[in-house]
């Protein structure tokens, strides 16, 4: 096979017949596994899904999902639904649905800009495996891949119709080996799924604090602004105790007069001058006042008590309410 070349329903093979990146080549000279790492090319790393991958992709109801934009910038996302959610059409295709999400598209965006991807299915509940499939994926719409599938089944779950697909052309599937795999259980019990739901907090909420935390920047960000544009009259009583001296003195004391008498009032000196402009300047960051100090505080401390409120009355009524995060 050339340089080049195609595989059947894959990508380029290196110049030495094997798949693999030149870094990761490059590292494995360094490292002395050049001849594990053919072994592993040779005997596992396959340009299509095999038989028995094909019935282990069909039994999966999650898998993780690598992208990145034409720059390079990553992106590693989630996708999960009922077992046979990704639909196996033969060898070396895939297709599996793009449900209701938050609408940013991070995944969908960078597939427009760069088709390559990476997929990683693993079963944590049985054989505790892992496959990897990496290859090529295309944004298609719903009504397309059902012309080109008549036998797609329909999902009657609401939240889970899908507008759009991701058709994966497959270039390379190889298996995750079990050592480092934990095994685990499914909760009984669970309750069912919010499937494509707006609800803030069935959605998780502010679970990180993230918006928390930009509505405490943006409260700042606001302060600093009024204490900028605020007269200079203003700026001056907000001094800190602490100021330098030449902040806290009064402008007739910054030089003293030459020898030989005082100079003409309308006729400052050279130093008076160059003393006056230095007070004039500020001599670091512009602290708030201590009003504005005290402003801050209380607002900080009454999110907090609202949150730990809101917090107590969440935890009386969902006891395990942290589990539900995951379900």
């Amino acid at each position: 096979m050339a340089e080049g070349e195609r595989r059947p329903g894959g990508g380029p093979r290196r110049r030495d017949g094997l798949p693999g990146s030149e870094g990761e080549h490059e590292l494995q000279r360094r490292m002395g596994t050049s001849a594990r790492a053919e072994q592993f090319y040779q005997e596992q790393v396959l340009d299509h899904l095999n038989a028995r991958m094909q019935e282990f992709t069909r039994h999966q109801e999650m898998f993780f999902l690598a992208t990145s934009d034409a720059a390079g910038a990553c992106d590693c996302s989630f996708r999960a639904g009922p077992p046979g959610f990704v639909h196996v059409v033969d060898e070396y295709t895939l297709v599996y649905p793009e449900y209701r999400g938050n609408g940013v598209h991070a995944s969908l965006g960078n597939l427009l800009e760069n088709p390559q991807l990476g997929l990683i299915l693993v079963d944590f509940t049985r054989a505790r495996i892992g496959l990897h499939i990496n290859g090529r994926g295309e944004v298609v719409p719903d009504a397309e891949v059902r012309a080109a599938l008549p036998t797609l089944p329909v999902d009657p779950v609401p939240g889970r119709h899908a507008e759009l697909w991701v058709r994966v052309s497959v270039e390379e599937a190889y298996i995750h080996c079990a050592k480092h795999i934990p095994h685990l259980q499914k909760a009984p019990g669970r309750p069912a799924r919010e499937w494509g739901t707006d609800d803030y907090k069935r959605k998780g909420g502010d679970f990180f604090g993230a918006a928390r935390s930009a509505d405490e920047r943006s409260v700042a960000a606001d302060r600093h602004v009024d204490a900028v544009r605020a007269p200079q009259s203003d700026r001056t009583a907000a001094l800190p105790l602490g100021g330098s001296a030449q902040q806290r003195v009064a402008p007739s004391q910054l030089a003293p007069p030459p020898k030989g008498g005082a100079p003409h009032p309308e006729e400052p000196t050279p130093d008076t001058t160059m003393a006056l402009r230095q007070a004039e300047l500020p001599s670091g960051p512009r602290q708030p006042s201590p009003s504005a100090e005290a402003d801050l505080l209380l607002r900080q401390a009454q999110q907090a008590l609202a949150e730990a409120r809101r917090r107590g009355q969440r935890s009386a009524r969902e006891p395990d309410s942290f589990h539900g995060w995951f379900g």
